[in-house]
């Protein structure tokens, strides 16, 4: 070996482990960054005729392990869907609220059965009668309130499903930009790792939403289309959209097309939570919250109320009603109609005519309300069949709890625990794809940077180095020695 030939080697080997040093320092500085993919240096022997002169370094390779990433993108997002569905019964059970608690429904049912029971004792009391009266408007605010809480979750999920669409655009436009910019980086011999990382960072995003599957095209491009079948990448971005409604009724459904669906390149899809073609994500999850959970809720709460009213708007509860008269509680001061359910719970009230501030008369409550005049002040009948009308168990007329025959207080109690229930299997669901989540995320780090091995590799760059250096030492003190001769 000539003197030139070990000169141009120790330079070929500076130079390679000066590029493997600034790898092992990418990773390291990198090892908890979210979508970087550990870098590996590529070296292949120089060859000059049949003599071998140095190393050459190829490039820096991306560690990526598709299947691994796929499956965690997938339970991302069966927990963005679980952890949807979770939000909600814990927000419906917080609208009904505890049975424990007195400011519930059923605590206001509670509230009302006492002060009907007070009141019957001592039916002359013109304070009993005001705390009857007083419960019966709570009961109602209740209801009220609950269903209100039910809308607002409903236009809630419905702006943040226009919301969700408009960064899934975005989102995957920017995807199809990056599959352009890596191409060209390839193709022009340039490391186009970092765009790599953005890239996958934004997939990440969008699975979260969608879950999504990634196929390799040639020169480092990427396609994506969805379980379901629907493309979202490939030579161009998919167009997704949707229509946000500024107030939803508890009329309006997807079916009868007054609130919005989904579209992906114009055409109508599915957006079923676990056979659409956007199933299993945030976004699916946020349409059923829409379109199936809250709905659901609503009918519960429609029944509860329509099964006070029904309790008091009867000449059993109240012999002074004629047939199409009102009772205690009112359709928004109306009879109830069977055929007007739809959105009753945020409707009901307490009839007028027992409240002063609306220019009732309060001893109605003990004399009936169709009563012309104050009767005997002692005379509790009514008031002793108002409370049998709340204990008195039957059947519920809608709602899904219609089997047994109840009293008003344990129909409310088992639609709290129906909705409880459900909120405990949605948790339960949550912990489990929580669990798998966080599982498939540690596989994905093992696989990535281990700051163990990288130190051990600066170690052996460090050796490396000060061998090639220690070569160039020698050459220069030869040439000095053959200078001086």
């Amino acid at each position: 070996m000539s003197i030139s030939t070990a000169f141009s080697n120790a330079l070929s080997g500076l130079n390679a482990v000066s590029r493997a040093a600034d790898v092992v320092s990418s990773n390291v500085a990198n090892a908890m960054t979210e979508g970087y993919g550990k870098r590996e240096i590529e070296l292949a022997s120089q060859q000059l005729g049949k003599t071998g002169s140095g190393v050459s370094v190829v490039g820096v390779s991306r560690h990526y392990d598709p299947v691994v990433t796929g499956e965690r993108r997938y339970a991302d997002a069966e927990a963005a869907l679980e952890e949807t569905r979770a939000e909600f019964y814990g927000s419906y059970a917080a609208a009904m609220g505890q049975v424990d608690d007195e400011s519930s429904i059923v605590g206001r049912i509670t509230g009302l059965e006492t002060a009907l029971i007070e009141a019957a004792s001592r039916p002359e009391s013109e304070a009993r009668l005001q705390t009857v009266l007083d419960a019966a408007k709570d009961l109602a605010d209740q209801i009220n309130s609950a269903s209100d809480s039910i809308m607002d979750i409903r236009m809630a999920a419905d702006k943040e499903i226009a919301q969700t669409v408009n960064f899934l655009n975005s989102a995957l436009q920017q995807v199809v930009d990056l599959n352009f910019a890596i191409q060209k980086q390839i193709a022009q011999g340039y490391d186009a790792n970092a765009l790599m990382d953005r890239r996958q960072t934004l997939v990440d995003q969008v699975a979260e939403l969608i879950p999504v599957n990634e196929v390799e095209k040639g020169n480092g491009m990427i396609s994506l289309y969805t379980n379901g079948g629907a493309f979202l990448v490939d030579s161009s971005a998919a167009t997704i959209e949707f229509t946000q409604t500024a107030t939803i009724t508890p009329d309006m459904t997807i079916e009868s097309g007054i609130i919005s669906g989904l579209t992906i390149n114009g055409l109508a899809v599915s957006t079923d939570p676990e056979r659409g073609q956007i199933a299993g994500g945030k976004l699916a999850g946020l349409f059923e919250v829409r379109d199936v959970l809250a709905p659901e809720a609503r009918i519960e709460l429609d029944a509860i109320a329509r099964d006070l009213i029904e309790r008091f708007q009867t000449s059993d509860a109240d012999h002074t009603l004629s047939a199409g008269d009102a009772g205690l509680f009112t359709d928004g001061g109306a009879t109830f109609d069977a055929l007007n359910e739809e959105g009753l719970a945020g409707r009901i009230s307490v009839n007028a005519l027992v409240d002063p501030d609306e220019g009732g008369e309060l001893w109605k409550l003990r004399d009936g309300l169709g009563a012309s005049a104050e009767g005997d002040q002692g005379d509790a009948t009514i008031l002793h069949s108002l409370t049998d009308a709340l204990q008195n168990t039957r059947a519920a007329s809608s709602g899904g709890l219609i089997a047994m025959e109840r009293s008003a207080l344990g129909f409310a109690a088992d639609v709290y625990s129906l909705v409880e229930t459900n909120q405990l299997n949605a948790e339960a669901n949550l912990t489990y794809a929580s669990a798998r989540q966080e599982s498939l995320e540690m596989i994905e780090l093992e696989n990535g940077v281990d700051t163990d091995y990288e130190m051990q590799q600066l170690l052996v760059i460090e050796q490396t180095y000060a061998a090639n250096a220690k070569v160039i030492a020698t050459i220069d003190t030869l040439m000095d020695q053959l200078m001086e001769i």
